[in-house]
C-alpha cells in the first residue's frame, strides 16, 4: 500500500494517512493519533503539533501489509530527524531510487531538496517504532533567528535553508540517552496544559540531544565508530546489569566478560551510544539513583551512599555536588523544607 503526503506538518500527514485507510482520528489537545484498521495491523500512529512549524510524527505497528509513505516535492520542504527505535525501515530518495536501510538505534537526518519527494518504507511482519521530528523550516526560521550567527556551520548551514532547497541526508547512531528522552515522550501521563508543556520541552530536549550528536560526529573522529546490531544488544545489556546492580562494585572487565565483549568494544559502545565511559555512566546512574532517593525515600545520607555502591561518603558528597552544585545533605534539607 502507497501513501502520497503533501504536508508541511505531522498533523497534515496523520489525516492524509487516516483518510487513505479509512479510519477515525481521536483528537486530544494538540495530539491526532488512531488506531490501525484490523485488516491493515495493529498499533497506533500519532501526531503532536507545537509552534513555530515544529511537530512529531510517531508510527508504533505490527503490519499485516507493506506500506509506503511518500512524502511528495513541496514549495517548503521540512527537516525529517527520524529516530528507529526498533526493526529496520527503509528510506529513499525519488531521483536515486535506491533504498537506504536504517537499522536500531540508528537516526536519519532528510529534507528531499528542490523538486524532489521521498519515501519512508515500513515492512510487515515486524514491530516498527520510529520517532521523528519534523521541522517547517521557514516558520522556524523566527525560534531560531536570535541565534543562527552564533551556531555552528553545520547547524547553520542546516537552518539557513529554510525552504529546502538542498538535498540532506546524515545518518548516525543515536545515544540511548535520546531513547529514553523519547520513552519519556510517548509514556508521559500528564494531561491538558501540563502534558502539552512537558512534550514540547521533551521534544527540544530529544532535537538539542541529537544536534550535538550531529556535531559530534560532524567534528570528532570519535563519532564514526560503527556498531553491529549484536553489539548494540550487548551494551543494552550491559546497562541493564548496570541498573540492577548498583550497591555492587561493578568493574568493566567482569561486565564485558557477562555480556560477551571485550573491554575495548564495550568501551567504545558506551563512547558511542552514551558519549560517556563505563565508568562515568555508572558513576551517573548512581547520583541519578541517590538523587532519586533523597527526594523519594527516608533513607539518610550515609544509608543512600551504601545503597548506590559508594563507600566513602566524602567521595559522595564531592562527586553529588560536582554535578548537582550542592552536597547530598544541601539537597536533603532543599527537599523536606519544600515538603514541610
Amino acid at each position: 500500500m502507497e501513501i502520497h503526503c503533501e504536508a508541511k506538518n505531522a498533523h497534515d500527514i496523520i489525516q492524509i494517512v487516516a483518510d487513505k485507510l479509512n479510519t477515525t482520528i481521536n483528537e486530544d489537545g494538540n495530539e491526532l493519533c488512531f488506531n490501525l484498521p484490523e485488516e491493515v495491523g495493529s498499533g497506533h500512529i500519532k501526531s503532536v503539533l507545537f509552534d513555530f512549524g515544529f511537530s512529531v510524527f510517531e508510527i508504533d505497528v505490527l503490519l499485516k501489509k507493506k506500506l509506503v509513505i511518500n512524502f511528495e516535492k513541496d514549495s517548503i520542504n521540512a527537516l525529517y530527524v527520524l529516530f528507529n527505535l526498533d526493526s529496520s525501515v527503509s528510506h529513499k530518495f525519488s531521483a536515486s531510487g535506491k533504498a537506504n536501510s536504517i537499522k536500531q538505534l540508528e537516526c536519519l537526518m532528510s529534507s528531499a531538496g528542490n523538486n524532489e519527494s521521498h519515501s519512508l518504507i515500513l515492512k510487515k511482519g515486524n514491530p516498527i517504532n520510529v520517532f521523528t521530528l519534523i521541522i517547517n523550516r521557514k516558520l522556524f526560521e523566527s525560534k531560531v533567528e536570535a541565534f543562527v550567527k552564533d551556531m555552528d556551520d553545520n547547524i547553520e548551514m542546516l537552518f539557513r535553508d529554510v525552504n529546502g532547497i538542498n538535498q540532506f541526508d546524515y545518518k548516525n547512531f543515536f545515544t540511548l540517552e535520546i531513547s529514553k528522552l523519547i520513552e519519556e515522550f510517548k509514556n508521559c501521563d500528564l494531561t491538558d496544559f501540563m502534558k502539552a508543556t512537558f512534550l514540547e520541552g521533551k521534544a527540544y530536549e530529544i532535537l538539542t540531544r541529537q544536534l550535538e550528536n550531529y556535531l559530534s560526529n560532524k567534528n570528532g573522529p570519535d563519532g564514526r565508530t560503527l556498531l553491529r546490531n549484536a553489539t548494540i544488544n550487548k551494551v543494552k545489556n550491559a546497562v541493564d546489569i548496570i541498573e540492577s546492580q548498583l550497591e555492587t562494585r561493578i568493574s568493566v572487565n567482569s561486565l564485558a566478560k557477562k555480556v560477551g565483549l571485550n573491554q575495548n568494544t564495550l568501551q567504545n559502545g558506551f563512547k558511542t551510544l552514551f558519549r560517556k565511559s563505563v565508568n562515568e555512566y555508572i558513576q551517573h546512574q548512581r547520583l541519578e539513583q541517590a538523587k532519586d532517593l533523597i527526594e523519594n525515600s527516608a533513607l539518610n545520607i550515609t544509608e543512600i551512599t551504601y545503597k548506590i555502591g559508594i563507600n566513602s561518603r566524602s567521595y559522595f558528597s564531592k562527586v553529588f555536588k560536582e554535578k548537582f552544585g550542592v552536597t547530598p545533605n544541601q539537597y536533603l534539607s532543599q527537599v523536606r523544607n519544600k515538603a514541610s
